[in-house]
């Protein structure tokens, strides 16, 4: 018998299923909603209460717009406790939630990150500078390495010395620990995490978390006993603001708001920049159009014109539309009986916006698995058609920064570099921690640098 006969019978046990979810996740979520439709019961959380998974824009609207009836507790995401912390924002409910988000907001306006612009542009220069005319590489890896420079010196306001190398050596490797279907699953299910020594992947990670700890610590106080009023890195400015009653942000919330700031930028920005760098070389048309906008600006534009750019834009939104590197929303928790697409909710169950499966809809994007940017120069999409950040109180805190990066990574590299794909065979998504990646990272080849 067949998998999908089996999923239609409730055949398969839940922990199968989980199996499934991290192993082959779209695969799963695929199968599931060709067989139930835009909603359906999902073995994917780590919790007693049932998981519903949901794809309906109508739907979705009504569940992230509904706060009185759908609450969004960190409770549900309490897996992520040991990667960022015990008050990360996304684990925090209720009025700490609000408060924490509150002290969050300022670095992230748009004006904020306005600032970082050139910053991004010249980092990503130096990183792309170290390869030479003929060198293979592996688009995620120096993407990766463009986006930890970016938050090292954006978020944290490190710029360079010893402090500034054992972060970057530790906070890659702590996340390489989870770069397989398999090591992701000792982060996935509690019941697993033994720390056996080095050796293994739990006791690798702790060890590794505690390296970090002890700098994350030593750079909070340091900043605790300087004159932070010059600086514009996220960091001072979180240290320096006060909630409602006057109160500061204690180190250990300050520890977990990094790790968690760390962590989110560095894994899904670097796999989008390179999917971005895939598809605008996988599909010549696209790429020259892009330059050829790009070319319209001159020589060394500014960010802000750069990041206007309306096919630029397209083709970023495209990019996050149809692989997302984060598959499916931050949970919303029911808070009174209700029925949904058919089915009765109780309180307590939960509820999370398939982000793969919305984007994958043929009625809203047609021919959804072929890259067409245009798409979003034809029509706008409303916040419940295209979330590939969330919605509602629980949307990604650091999207306009992510976005912002995004765009003047892929502009920099295009206009200054010519790069061509090392194997033309289609490259295909897979789990990678909790991202979705592109399988074997994207290899190319340097033809040319600073073309301008």
């Amino acid at each position: 018998m067949k998998i999908n006969q089996l999923l239609i019978k409730n055949a398969i046990p839940e922990s199968w299923q989980k199996v499934w979810w991290i192993v082959a996740p779209l695969d799963y979520m695929t199968s599931l909603t060709r067989q139930k439709g835009d909603f359906f019961k999902a073995a994917i959380a780590y919790s007693d209460r049932p998981l519903y998974l949901v794809s309906d824009p109508q739907t979705l609207q009504r569940i992230f717009s509904n706060t009185w009836q759908f609450s969004s507790p960190g409770e549900w995401n309490n897996t992520l406790s040991p990667l960022l912390g015990r008050y990360s924002l996304v684990l925090l409910s209720g009025k700490e939630h609000q408060r924490q988000r509150k002290l969050l907001m300022p670095p992230f306006h748009g004006e904020r990150v306005n600032t970082y612009g050139q910053l991004i542009c010249n980092l990503t220069v130096q990183v792309m500078n170290r390869l030479s005319a003929g060198q293979p590489f592996v688009a995620r890896n120096t993407m990766q390495d463009i986006s930890l420079q970016i938050i090292l010196q954006v978020v944290f306001g490190v710029y360079e010395g010893d402090r500034y190398q054992l972060l970057k050596q530790y906070l890659s490797a702590m996340l390489e620990i989870f770069n397989s279907p398999l090591k992701t699953s000792f982060l996935l299910f509690p019941r697993i995490q033994y720390d056996l020594g080095t050796w293994s992947p739990w006791g690798s990670f702790l060890r590794q978390r505690k390296e970090i700890d002890k700098l994350v610590y030593a750079e909070i106080a340091e900043r605790h006993g300087s004159d932070n009023s010059q600086r514009n890195d996220i960091l001072s400015l979180l240290i320096d603001a006060r909630d409602e009653a006057g109160e500061l942000m204690t180190d250990q919330e300050l520890r977990d708001e990094l790790m968690s700031l760390m962590i989110a930028g560095y894994e899904t920005t670097a796999t989008t920049m390179a999917w971005a760098l895939y598809w605008t070389h996988y599909l010549p048309k696209v790429g020259n159009k892009l330059r050829f906008e790009l070319d319209s600006l001159g020589k060394n534009p500014h960010p802000i014109d750069v990041v206007k750019l309306p096919y630029l834009n397209a083709v970023c939104n495209e990019t996050l539309r149809i692989y997302p590197a984060v598959m499916a929303s931050l949970v919303r928790q029911v808070e009174k009986p209700v029925e949904l697409m058919g089915q009765s909710l109780l309180v307590g169950d939960g509820l999370a916006a398939s982000i793969y499966l919305l984007h994958q809809r043929p009625d809203i994007y047609p021919e959804p698995q072929k890259f067409k940017p245009e798409r979003f120069l034809e029509k706008q999409f409303s916040p419940w058609e295209f979330m590939p950040f969330g919605a509602g109180i629980r949307r990604c805190i650091g999207s306009a920064l992510a976005l912002y990066e995004l765009k003047l990574v892929v502009a920099t590299i295009l206009s200054n570099y010519r790069l061509e794909l090392a194997d033309k065979q289609p490259v295909k998504p897979k789990r990678r921690g909790l991202t979705l990646a592109p399988d074997g990272g994207v290899k190319m080849i340097m033809r040319e640098r600073n073309i301008k």
